[in-house]
């Protein structure tokens, strides 16, 4: 055997958290972003012109997440997904369920697969008997000529139901994805006896990599580092879902990788293996992130948005109201200080619908611009980022001051200086989205004081807030089901559950209005010594 006979050099790319980002643009202003598919496309066909062995796998939340990708799914979805296009253009090998794939339905998502000419890999998404897949296909197996067998499996955190539209899943059952990481690992290796196992997760790490000391609470929503752990035989674990940035590091021996969000990345992975005995065997492995920045963007890529952007980007800048005063949002801190328009406007549009007197929203995003004089679906879309319902669950007093606790933890405790963020919300990602403000109760809060303790006044109408009392309160669908850490929400009664996207809601409140006035009725601030 030659030595070349003998040597085999394998390059995995990973795409994840691309959210819909297909041309590198800020939608709120048209503005050159580096991100999205075109640029990544450019990425992947010089790896494939400069290595004769490549492996590239979408490990999900590709179809939700930018206003192209609303608008198809929404307005437009007869037509072929344009998501799905691109991935096809660039001969993608399989593609992993991610949470935001179940965002629009079931018949969205199974148009989605039946377009791709790739598999989508679901081990741990069985139908409700658990008998079989609910996507079709567990793993996949790619036998190299003259070369190893590799074996992708593909695993989904399984908090889904914690989040999503029961309407959405139905059907579907979430096998716990560590359960199944070990069940399908011993069972591709007895079947099919790969030279390299590769499990694509969308889920994160629950752990910090190096110590081991928990991140985050132990809710089973990100499983990677019990995987590198606890799962034998996996030579690389793919990861996404908390839009980290991660490369170069090993967990137990597994190499890791995470390429963040947006398509600012592509996650790249080199394996070397030689033949051992008639075996291959993995010799070295590393993982590094390739970033898009400067990169020019690919034509074909391009050429397959074009149609679907042109009536995206018409569809935005719809005039559908005006303002009187002032929504814009010039320092996204000094609006999660106090009581704003902007966030008084979306929780009484909230309570108006729902006919709940009680209501709480978020500023998601830093970058979240607040509304002009002329009101267009671009700036809808541009603050109301998720495609989120509303439901109205009811919840005691104390479920109320439980979760401004928890909201209140948004902030370091002050020392004096600058006010900022805790570490518990911004790391390992940003979580702006997960600190709320209530309209429907007067509230202060106090952060020179101890996380848990920073609640110093809360009141209904002038009066003490009855602890044991029921209140019915209206919030978007994720929140109700206890996502972001909100416990004290999870198992409540739903009194009423309302199916439509909240942007499409604030669209229409302001188009059936014609002309909304700002106001600020100053029910809440937080404060310090």
């Amino acid at each position: 055997m030659t030595e070349h006979a003998s040597k085999f050099n394998l390059t995995i790319l990973e795409t994840s958290d691309i959210h819909g980002n297909i041309l590198p643009i800020h939608y709120a202003n048209n503005q050159p972003n580096d991100v999205g598919l075109a640029k990544i496309a450019t990425l992947i066909r010089k790896e494939r012109a400069r290595h004769e062995h490549v492996l590239v796998i979408d490990n999900g939340d590709l179809i939700q997440g930018t206003p192209l990708a609303y608008h198809h799914a929404r307005l437009d979805n007869e037509s072929f997904n344009p998501m799905v296009a691109a991935l096809n253009e660039l001969k993608y090998d399989a593609a992993v369920m991610g949470n935001h794939e179940f965002n629009y339905g079931l018949a969205f998502l199974q148009k989605a697969v039946n377009e791709s000419q790739f598999p989508w890999l679901s081990a741990n998404l069985t139908d409700e008997a658990a008998e079989r897949p609910f996507f079709g296909k567990p793993y996949m197996v790619k036998q190299f000529a003259d070369g190893p067998k590799v074996a992708v499996i593909g695993l989904t955190t399984h908090y889904i139901p914690n989040w999503e539209n029961p309407a959405h899943i139905e059907g579907i059952r979430f096998e716990d994805a560590l359960a199944s990481a070990k069940w399908w690992t011993a069972y591709v290796r007895e079947q099919e006896n790969p030279d390299v196992m590769i499990v694509s997760y969308h889920g994160g790490f629950e752990r910090d990599m190096e110590s081991g000391e928990p991140t985050e609470p132990q809710t089973g929503e990100n499983q990677g580092y019990a995987i590198c752990h606890e799962v034998p035989g996996i030579d690389v674990l793919l990861t996404g879902h908390q839009h980290r940035s991660i490369s170069g590091l090993a967990i137990n021996g597994v190499t890791i990788v995470q390429p963040g969000v947006g398509g600012a990345t592509l996650g790249k992975v080199q394996l070397e293996l030689e033949k051992n005995g008639g075996n291959w065997v993995v010799t070295s492995k590393r993982s590094e992130l390739v970033s898009v920045q400067g990169v020019e963007a690919d034509p074909a890529i391009m050429e397959i948005a074009r149609e679907h952007e042109a009536k995206t980007q018409l569809w935005l800048d719809q005039p559908i109201g005006r303002l009187k005063g002032d929504m814009l949002v010039r320092d996204p801190m000094a609006v999660r200080m106090k009581d704003s328009a902007l966030i008084e406007f979306i929780n009484k549009v909230q309570m108006e619908i729902s006919g709940a007197s009680i209501s709480n929203t978020a500023l998601f995003d830093n970058v979240s611009p607040g509304f002009p004089a002329d009101i267009t679906m671009r700036d809808i879309v541009s603050n109301y980022i998720y495609p989120n319902t509303l439901k109205v669950i009811r919840i005691s007093g104390q479920d109320i001051k439980d979760a401004l606790e928890r909201s209140a933890a948004y902030f370091e405790q002050y020392d004096g200086g600058e006010i900022k963020v805790s570490p518990s919300f911004s790391m390992p990602k940003p979580q702006h989205y997960n600190y709320d403000m209530w309209e429907g109760i007067e509230y202060r809060i106090n952060i020179s004081r101890p996380e848990g303790q920073r609640v110093v006044e809360l009141s209904r109408e002038g009066k003490p807030l009855d602890m044991h009392g029921t209140y019915d309160v209206v919030m978007n669908n994720y929140r109700s089901g206890g996502g972001g850490n909100y416990d004290m929400f999870q198992g409540k009664p739903v009194v009423k559950d309302i199916p439509t996207d909240v942007a499409e809601l604030l669209a229409s409140y302001i188009m059936e209005k014609g002309t909304i006035e700002a106001a600020c009725n100053h029910n809440w601030e937080v404060v310090h010594d």
